[in-house]
């Protein structure tokens, strides 16, 4: 089991706690949801896509499952169920699904080792791609630690897992895990994250400059005005975006999604040059949280499909289909 699983799982209690889990369906619900997400991201990144993936995933469940399904979720006496999404595949990492049976594996399963349950998918890139719900503690995956040798988010324990012949729970029909608004949508909850994560950097080279008594130099001083502005766009980025997407007036929520992705990779990456100037060499120690929170940051706004995310925005601008002012 990780080293952080015991801090991972009481993070989660508490940033669950009187938290509806189905989708937000007013204003009020969706902020307080990107709240608890930007909360998590600010705190620790890898936290923060653990607690997305949790979230994701009883989502999911309240929307597709049934009573049945929720109440399985039960991991054990005095003990709160921390849940995951794991959908990536890779040539020899596909999964398949017989009778009531699971065979095969998935790359990316983060929290692999501290999740109780994880939602799964079988027939992954066809339309009858379908959901499963496994429990970890009775089908225990075999797990492959070494692959994830990465700088960023070494923490969210993303590994590759498979099962032979493990027991596992459908979910839904085929084609719900794709089907829209909820699929493309459902990216602004790691959007609020990732800009939790730019405050998060912004405080850590607050702190630092504080600790060096270094708070005054005006240089300093016009980058820590420089991450705040970053860090006040992302969040007024992803909190209007999620004003926007509830009121469903519209059909180009999925593009107004994507623009947030755009800007929030754009003022991620921004917001790491500059903490790494105002820090110089102690921000590459790795004991330093400014060298924690740029890798983490870094990695984790490398969202997949980057230029689609832009190629979908220019297709609406180029469609009229958007307007900077709504």
């Amino acid at each position: 089991m990780p080293s952080n699983s015991r801090f991972v799982l009481r993070s989660i209690a508490v940033l669950d706690r009187n938290r509806p889990h189905g989708d937000p369906q007013d204003e009020a619900a969706m902020d307080a949801l990107l709240h608890r997400l930007f909360r998590a991201g600010r705190h620790d990144i890898a936290l923060g896509r653990l607690f997305e993936g949790h979230v994701d995933a009883l989502q999911i469940l309240s929307r597709y499952g049934s009573e049945e399904d929720l109440q399985s979720l039960r991991a054990g006496e005095n003990e709160h169920p921390v849940l995951g999404v794991w959908n990536a595949e890779g040539p020899d990492h596909r999964l398949t699904f017989d009778g009531d049976r699971i065979t095969g594996g998935k790359s990316y399963a983060s929290g692999a080792g501290i999740l109780s349950h994880a939602l799964v998918t079988t027939s992954a890139g066809t339309p009858a791609v379908q959901l499963h719900l496994v429990d970890l503690k009775g089908a225990s995956p075999e797990t492959d630690e070494s692959w994830w040798n990465v700088s960023g988010m070494k923490q969210s324990a993303t590994h590759r897992v498979s099962w032979q012949g493990a027991k596992a729970r459908p979910i839904g029909s085929p084609g719900d895990y794709e089907r829209e608004p909820w699929f493309s949508g459902g990216a602004l909850r790691f959007t609020a994250v990732q800009a939790g994560g730019i405050a998060g950097l912004t405080d850590a080279v607050r702190n630092h400059l504080v600790t060096l008594h270094r708070q005054d130099d005006p240089v300093q001083q016009r980058r820590l005005a420089e991450l705040f502005g970053l860090a006040s766009a992302a969040t007024a980025t992803v909190r209007q975006t999620g004003r926007e997407i509830v009121r469903g007036d519209d059909e180009e929520g999925g593009a107004k999604v994507a623009n947030a992705r755009n800007l929030i990779y754009r003022f991620g990456e921004e917001a790491i040059a500059i903490a790494q100037r105002a820090c110089g060499t102690a921000a590459y120690f790795r004991d330093n949280p400014v060298c924690r929170f740029a890798q983490d940051l870094g990695m984790y706004i490398r969202q997949p499909g980057p230029d689609a995310q832009c190629a979908k925005v220019g297709k609406a601008v180029a469609n009229e289909a958007l307007d900077p002012w709504q």
